[in-house]
Parts: C-alpha cells; structure tokens; sequence
C-alpha cells in the first residue's frame, strides 16, 4: 500500500506539555551525566546472535577499560545462559570495585526473586525494575487499569525491599522504570513513581533510580525535554531521586532528546556504544560523550583509541559502526569534495602555526588525533577532489609542499587519472604520477644526472661541470653563469640546443636530522610560449636545484603535446 496523501487521517500529532515557564532551553550541560551502558542487556537482546560468554566478557572488559562506572550486565530471567553469566561475573575479579552492575527485571514475582539470585554474593549491585504505564500498554496489552498497572509497580517494589534485607551483605540499589514513560501521561508517571518511592524509602544519601524512558520515540526531543522537566519539578522528595534517562532513536534524534533531557534536569544516562539496541537503537554514548568532548567538557569516557573500541564492538555484536556514524565511523574525518580540502588543509596549516590552545579547523569539530586517528585519512582524493587534496597528501606522504602554481599545474593530471581509473587515488597512485609527470626516477627521462661539480671562475662567475646521460649515453658538460642554476641552464643550451628560462625557483627541506632531504621547485617558460615546471630533490639542496632544472629539460625536450604518462 503506498503512503497516504493525507497522513493526518491515519496519525495524530503528539501534543505539547504544558509547561510555558520552561527553563531548560536556557541552560547548558555543564558537567557529565552518570553514565550506564546497557549494551550487555539491551544491546545484546537486539543483535541476531546473542553474545556468548566469551564476547560478553570482553565487551565488559572494554567497558571498564573507557571507564564506565555503572554497568547493566544482563536480564537473569531470560534464560539459563544469561543467568549463569550474571552469577560469574559478579564472584569473577574483572569487577572493579568503583563499577556498580545491574540486572533487570520485569514487576514479576519470580522474575524479580531470580534477579536477586543471579546477583547472590555481589558487593555491590543495581536491580532495575519496570513495568509498562502508557495507555496503548494499559489498554491493548494488559487491558488493566490504572490502580492495576500501579499496583505492578508498588507489589514489585516491596519484593526488591523484601529480597534485599535477606541479603544484607550486599549494598543494593534500586531502580525504577515507568516504561513507555514517553507516551504516558505525565501525571500518572509521577503517581507510579511516587508510590514506588514511598514504599523503597529512598533518602538523599541513598537515593532511588528513576529511569524516564522514551521506549518508543514518538516526538520532537523539545517534547522529551519538557517531559521530563515537568516530571523533575513536581515529583516529590526530588532530591531522594536520581533521574536517568533511556533514549531511543525512532525518529533519528535519541542523541538530541537525552541531551536536551539532561538539560532539563535529568543526572544520568543510558545507552549502548554507536547507538545499539532495539529498532532504530538507543542513545549513542560514544556521540553524546564526544559532543560534551568538544565543548571543553571532560565526559568521564575514554575514546582516545576509538579505533579499537571500534574493532571489539564489531566483534561482539557482528554488527558494523557504519562509515557515516559521528566520530567513529571510517569516513567521518574524511574530504573529498576539493573545496573542503582546500579549507582543511589550510587549519590544519594555521593550527601549526598559530601553536593556538583552542582547535579551530573548518570542518573538523574534533582534532582526530585526540582519538588515536591520525591525519593521513582526512583527505582523500577522487575525480570530485581539487588540487588541495592531493597536496596534502603529498605533504603528508613525501614531505613536498607545493607552490600553488605547481599544485594548478600537476591537478590536471590528477584529475585526468582519476578519471581513467574510476576510483579513488591512494598515495601511491599519486606519488606515482608526480614522478612521472616531473621525470623523477622516471625511465623515460631524456636527461638525467650522473654527477657534477661547481667552481667559480676567475671572473667570478660559477662554473657547472658534470655528467649527463642523454638518451642512455654519458656525456661530459660544462657551462658557467652568475650562479649554480644559471650555470646549469646555460650547459643545457650550449650542449643540448634547449632554451628555456626560469621564472619561479623555491626550495624547502623535507625532513629534519642525519636523513634531510631538500626539494626544488622550477617553474620554466620556452620560447615557443609553452611553460610548466621542473622537480628536484636531493640530499644536497644545490643537487636538489640541479635536478629540478633537469626535470624541467625533460618537459621542455618532449615538445608540446607530449603526454607525461
């Protein structure tokens, strides 16, 4: 069936909260949230292939590793694999002893007693208990009323408080979901919570879990945000509360609705690394962790190798971080388009040397490098690519920095093979055609260096004396001008009839220490009106000129017309 001219007759628009005095649009997060990551719970119900022991043990093991304090382990009552699990790892020593697990568990008797004896010896420990509230659930699902659907919760709440006093020996915390809280009216959340509290007796030093979940992500994250200020400002004994919130992302925005949650007045969230879990996923922590990164605010999270905790992520879900998603993905720090080249490359340049505390990059919201990427990877050329890409690769491949006449000079042949060959251009690829181009190391040369020497003549000119292999025969030459690279052009027009003048000479070192190289840069101008450039280097940055002066001969005795590869 195809979609409906007039949706409005199939779907209703969610409505607003009535909260005029809203205060969270004019605040800002400020420090981080307490962090839970439920992606050995919900992340892993979500996958096609349940983790196995093995896989659950190191995703947990990576959890603690970026620093994850509170961590919602598994569902005990989902089965005997996931309950065995539960109970090894909390008498295991991989659990630090400033890292909370939790468990969940559905508002049933037995569920919840099964929960508690999964967690049987542990330290310290979180059990998370929910019960659906909204009225879809009320009505379709449980067909119960509202006194019904609270008495779920309330009859689940006095067994957390019934299984905990039998084991004292564990510091038990308790948490309480409303779930489908989102699509819930606001007034009977507060009632079932408030219920739940009076009878778990949270204090301000012992505080309830309030968990504010948009189960199903049904509206704008601003809705969300007012939802859940509404709820902070009317819930009773608030300070006796941490609200936490769980996110999905149906409409795309789960990232958006928690911060905007967190703005609003919640204390902790939940999610799973790069947004795993049911339908769309949750709230990506890695997104929502980074986001604070880059407005000077330390998340509490260590992402400073996302690459491999890209690589166990993978693993222990089989499933991939896709290209695209917000700072892991392959391609995120990534420019083809040659404007977006030329923009980056040149902050990266000004960042250098402006040696400025405070990251200013066009189109770089993070500095790569704080991410254990590096910035090989952050421009890549194609035929859609200018002439900044390939001389940042360059740059960062062999060390030239390109004059920009030469850059306009060698991007025609760029782009001519990037258009044969259909493909993106590696370094190799491009390192390749340079040399080709500018006759370096390049068999087809007509002249090339074998040796030389310079002195200076009674006159006070210098003098070039060298051997040249023309056309795969030595030949001794010598010529003098006023200087070295005068010298050389005049040898090349006495002894092989070519004129041409040099009408740009620069020069840079290419790496510092024993191994320094030196490049030369000529830019020629023939008689005949044709012009292009000459490329050298060497050890030696005289040698480096000499050769630049050769691979401009080359171009010059090939004659116009003359393709260069």
């Amino acid at each position: 069936m195809p979609m409906l001219r007039n949706p409005a007759a199939k779907y209703r628009p969610f409505p607003q909260i009535d909260l005029p005095d809203r205060r969270w649009p004019n605040r800002t997060i400020d420090r981080a949230p307490r962090w839970l990551s439920t992606d050995l719970r919900d992340g892993n119900q979500s996958i096609i292939d349940p983790m196995d022991r093995a896989k659950k043990t190191r995703f947990f093991d990576l959890l603690v590793d970026v620093g994850f304090k509170e961590i919602e382990i598994g569902f005990p009552a989902a089965g005997q694999t996931e309950f065995e699990f539960i109970n090894w790892l909390v008498h295991s020593d991989r659990v630090p002893e400033d890292v909370v697990v939790q468990v969940l568990t559905q508002s049933r008797t037995d569920l919840i007693g099964r929960s508690f004896e999964s967690l049987e010896g542990a330290r310290e420990a979180i059990v998370h208990l929910y019960n659906a509230v909204s009225p879809a659930w009320r009505d379709i699902v449980f067909r119960m009323s509202r006194e019904q659907v609270r008495q779920i919760a309330v009859d689940g709440a006095r067994m957390l408080v019934d299984e905990a006093a039998k084991r004292p020996g564990t510091k038990w915390h308790f948490e309480y979901s409303p779930e489908t809280f989102s699509t819930a009216e606001l007034d009977f959340s507060l009632e079932v919570c408030a219920a739940v509290m009076q009878v778990v007796g949270p204090t301000k030093d012992w505080p309830i879990i309030l968990n504010l979940p948009a189960t199903v992500e049904a509206a704008t994250p601003n809705i969300y945000a007012d939802q859940i200020e509404y709820f902070c400002r009317n819930l009773p004994d608030r300070e006796a509360a941490i609200i936490s919130l769980h996110t999905h992302n149906d409409r795309g925005t789960g990232v958006a609705a928690a911060e905007l949650g967190l703005m609003a007045g919640a204390d902790r969230i939940e999610g799973c690394l790069f947004g795993n879990g049911e339908r769309t996923g949750n709230c990506c922590l890695v997104t929502m962790a980074l986001n604070m990164y880059t407005q000077g605010l330390d998340p509490k999270l260590d992402f400073s190798d996302i690459d491999s905790v890209i690589e166990t992520v993978e693993y222990c879900n089989e499933l991939p971080v896709h290209q695209r998603h917000p700072y892991g993905g392959e391609l995120v720090f990534t420019a083809f388009s040659g404007s977006h080249q030329d923009a980056i490359k040149k902050g990266l340049e000004a960042q250098e040397e402006r040696n400025d505390e405070y990251w200013r990059v066009p189109y770089l919201p993070i500095d790569p490098v704080d991410l254990g990427r590096n910035y090989e990877a952050v421009i890549r050329v194609n035929s859609q690519s200018g002439k900044g890409g390939f001389a940042w690769v360059l740059q960062q491949d062999q060390g030239l920095k390109l004059p920009k006449a030469l850059q306009s000079d060698f991007s025609k042949h760029v782009q001519h093979l990037a258009d044969s060959l259909g493909r993106e251009l590696d370094a190799d690829d491009i390192w390749r055609c340079f040399r080709q181009t500018y006759y370096l190391q390049v068999d087809r040369r007509k002249f090339r260096l074998v040796d030389y020497n310079e002195s200076r003549a009674a006159d006070g000119t210098r003098v070039f004396a060298g051997t040249v292999e023309i056309d795969g025969e030595e030949k001794r030459v010598s010529s003098k001008g006023s200087g070295l690279i005068s010298s050389v052009l005049a040898t090349i027009g006495d002894s092989f009839g070519l004129e041409f003048e040099v009408a740009d000479y620069s020069e840079h070192a290419l790496r510092h220490g024993v191994d320094a190289r030196a490049a030369a840069y000529i830019e020629w101008t023939a008689p005949d009106g044709r012009s292009g450039w000459g490329v050298g280097i060497d050890q030696d940055v005289a040698t480096a000129g000499v050769r630049a002066i050769l691979s401009a001969a080359n171009a010059v005795a090939h004659g116009p017309g003359t393709p260069r590869f």
